[in-house]
């Protein structure tokens, strides 16, 4: 298979059932983030070592699904080929941000994203994560998307939050507080 096929030269590509739209069409920039997202999952997997490996991989398999999702534009039928929806993914996260949780201080401030380079990329992600999700329900007024989705997605950039804070935790880093300067 080639890598290139020129047939984007021209600033149109194609979604999944051959239908032709711009390059700058809602649900390529939502799926295109979605992509972005998992590059930025698929670094932070890499720098946690063993850590949240099997999470972080259950992740990024539900984004390609994800992404397949939002590619087929109102194609009912190549639906039928992709991996379905479920919760499972979701309901893992919240089980993980629970376990993580409970292992952290209460919060008492917003935190200044930062502290360390690992958690700087999980602030990253979980605001990439964010667009991404902004971005899923403005496709959602063009074509049907799966409330499972945006419900994934919301989770995700809560766990990325959350892991942030852990990465901080275990390498005894504290965490940076806003306060705001009122005067």
């Amino acid at each position: 298979m080639k890598i290139y096929t020129k047939s984007g030269d021209k600033g149109e590509t194609s979604l999944f059932g051959g239908e032709r739209v711009k390059k700058n069409h809602l649900s390529i920039k939502a799926y295109g983030t979605i992509d972005e997202l998992n590059s930025w999952i698929g670094l932070i997997k890499d720098k946690m070592g063993d850590k949240e490996t099997d999470l972080l991989i259950s992740v990024q398999e539900q984004l390609f699904t994800i992404g397949s999702y939002l590619a087929t534009g109102n194609n009912k039928k190549m639906m039928i080929h992709l991996p379905p929806m479920n919760s499972d993914c979701t309901i893992k996260l919240e089980k993980s941000i629970d376990k993580i949780q409970n292992l952290l201080p209460e919060m008492k401030n917003f935190i200044l994203p930062g502290g360390s380079i690992l958690s700087s990329y999980c602030h990253i992600a979980r605001c990439v994560c964010r667009r991404a999700e902004r971005l899923t329900i403005e496709t959602a007024e063009i074509q049907e998307v799966s409330p499972i989705i945006i419900e994934f997605l919301n989770r995700l950039s809560d766990y990325l939050f959350v892991l942030s804070r852990k990465v901080l935790f275990d390498a005894k880093i504290p965490e940076q507080p806003w306060i705001p300067n009122n005067k």
